[in-house]
Formats: structure tokens, C-alpha cells, sequence
């Protein structure tokens, strides 16, 4: 069966001899070249196709002989026995419109408004807020959040100096002893996966983009091993690129504060930056992972010793008396 099909919003095609599934939407033209006869044309409105022994599964489909001024004929599925019909099947999308994505849900401007100030208090409280990982290029940050996958800042800082020094070039991951590397980056956790995403990580830098670590999100994510959130933490923090990094504390959070009930890291992207300034998205992230960590725990959030209490809907799920809370609080903010 020879098979050609030009189609961007196609979702997805497999061939196997004998066998065509299609799947996606929108209308198609299916032309199917009988053996010694003249090519017929399939109109098939449907949400998925499959050509299984030459026989049609879809919605709706009208046979009819292929040129213009041609007669139509009533849908009537080939004989899998005619093996005329197995010849050639040539897929041809007629001009279709693609679904257009899920638009953002509009906030109304109370939430809007809500959720700004508690940016603001955030700011006030962690002025200092950063990313967490060392680094001194986007190749190292790059690398080093690959590393924090499953793991804290705290442990990969600890690793990333050997790892620097060792590897200072994507040549160099792409050339490294994947033995070598897997024992530096052992403490990290998921080791042969890790290093496995580090090498072929090199090899696509050097082959795409010259061995330099690009700057622009579309570029970024065609990486091996690196999604939206790797990306956007290496855009705002290495190219000065704003950015939302939805990792595990921003993404609780986000749904704890009511800006969000999405559990979709990238649905929570968006909806979460359309109600703030882009130029504040970096900053945004950084002040709530801090927020995260040091005071609205998972399990025992300080809600007494939060300075978002006042907007937040989800306070007294934690401890409110200010002094317990007080010692629930880490790191910077930990009692002496």
C-alpha cells in the first residue's frame, strides 16, 4: 500500500502492510487506484479512519469517480476479495480548517486583582528570590535543570561543580563515557536516565544549533529531555526572558491560591500568566517556589505566618496560631 498524506493538523498516521489507521479531523480525500480501471475519489468527513483489509470505518463517506463533473455514487465499502482495491491508496486532504485551540479562561477582575496583591506581598516577603541552581551559562543552568528532575536544588548543587568542570561543552556531553557520567550524577537519582538525556542533549546542540544552548522556547523544546519548564527556567534566568516555570510547588500553589483549578503544568502556565504582566512572570515564579518551600508547606503550611493569609481561600488548612506557625517556617526564614 503506498501511502502520501500532506496535513498539519493531522494527529497521527500509521501504516502497517495491509493496514492504514488515520486519525484527527476535519475532511479528507481518499483516492484509491483500481487495477486497470480509473481512479475513484473517497470524501470522508470523520474523527478517525482506519483502512483495514480495504474496507472503510468512518462516519460518513460518498464514493464517487474521480474528475471533475463526476457522478456521485452512495457510500459502498470495496470487497476486501477485490484485490483491485489493494493496488494503491493515495491520501489527499481536501482543504480543511483546523480546530483552533482552547482559548484561556478570562478572569474576572476581582481574582485579577486578588491575585496581584499577593504577588505584590510575595515580592515584599522574598525580594531575594532567585533560582535555586548554580550555575554561571545557559548550558550549565540548562544541565543542571535537567539534573533537578525528582530531586532538590540543594542535592544537584552539590553534584553540578565535578559535572561543570568535567564537561564544560555540549561536545562534551555528547563524546562522554556514559559510564564516567553516570557515576558523577548518581547522587541526583534516575542516574542512567539522566545521563542518557545529558548525551543525547550534547549531541542535538552540537548538530542543530552550533553547541550553543538556543534562546528561544520553540527551540529549546526540541531538545532531548527538556519540556516547557526546563525551557522557561533557562529562558528567564539565563537569557532574561520572561517566563512561568510551573514545577511541583508552583503548580500547588497556583490551585491552593484559587488562581487556578488546572492540574495540566502547561494549561497552568497560561491561564495563571494571562492575569499578570509578562515582564513579572519570572519573578512571579520564583517568589511563589520560595513561598513554597519555606512557608506554604504540602502538608503543614504556616498559614499563620503567611503574608497572603487575608486573599487566600485555602487558609486554616495549615497551622494558624502565629507562633506554631512561626516554627513551621525553613530555611532563611526558620527560627534561630
Amino acid at each position: 500500500t503506498g501511502v502520501t498524506l500532506v496535513e498539519e493538523h493531522v494527529a497521527a498516521l500509521h501504516v502497517q502492510p495491509g493496514h492504514l489507521a488515520l486519525k484527527g479531523s476535519g475532511r479528507f480525500v481518499v483516492e484509491c487506484l483500481e487495477q486497470g480501471g480509473a481512479p475513484h475519489h473517497v470524501e470522508i468527513h470523520v474523527v478517525s479512519l482506519s483502512w483495514t483489509g480495504c474496507r472503510w470505518a468512518a462516519h460518513r463517506a460518498d464514493r464517487h469517480p474521480a474528475g471533475p463533473g463526476s457522478r456521485r455514487a452512495p457510500a459502498q465499502p470495496p470487497d476486501a476479495r477485490e484485490s483491485a482495491w489493494r493496488h494503491k491508496v493515495t491520501l489527499v486532504p481536501a482543504k480543511a480548517r483546523a480546530k483552533p485551540p482552547a482559548a484561556v479562561p478570562k478572569k474576572d477582575v476581582a481574582t485579577v486583582r486578588r491575585a496581584r496583591k499577593m504577588y505584590r506581598a510575595l515580592h515584599d516577603r522574598y525580594p531575594y528570590a532567585h533560582c535555586e541552581l548554580d550555575f554561571t551559562n545557559p548550558l550549565e543552568l540548562l544541565v543542571a535543570t535537567v539534573l533537578s528532575a525528582q530531586t532538590t536544588d540543594v542535592g544537584v548543587n552539590k553534584v553540578t561543580p565535578t559535572v561543570f568542570a568535567k564537561y564544560p561543552t555540549a561536545a562534551d556531553y555528547a563524546g562522554a563515557d556514559r559510564t564516567e557520567l553516570e557515576t558523577i550524577v548518581q547522587p541526583t537519582g534516575f542516574y542512567r536516565a539522566k545521563t542518557d538525556s545529558l548525551i543525547k542533549l550534547g549531541a542535538a546542540l552540537v548538530a542543530s544549533f552550533d553547541g550553543e544552548v538556543p534562546g528561544r522556547l520553540t527551540d529549546l523544546v526540541t531538545l532531548p529531555g527538556v519540556g516547557r519548564k526546563t525551557a522557561n527556567v533557562v529562558l528567564g534566568n539565563a537569557f532574561n526572558v520572561p517566563g512561568i516555570t510551573v514545577d511541583t510547588h508552583f503548580g500547588r500553589l497556583s490551585r491552593r491560591f484559587g488562581w487556578t483549578a488546572e492540574e495540566d503544568p502547561v494549561k497552568v502556565e497560561h491561564e495563571v500568566g494571562s492575569m499578570f504582566l509578562r515582564r513579572d512572570w519570572t519573578m512571579l515564579s520564583h517568589v511563589v517556589v520560595f513561598h513554597g518551600r519555606r512557608t506554604c508547606h504540602a502538608k503543614r503550611p504556616a498559614c499563620g505566618a503567611c503574608p497572603v493569609a487575608r486573599w487566600c481561600p485555602s487558609y486554616g488548612i495549615g497551622e494558624t496560631d502565629p507562633d506554631k506557625a512561626a516554627k513551621l517556617l525553613k530555611y532563611e526564614l526558620a527560627p534561630k
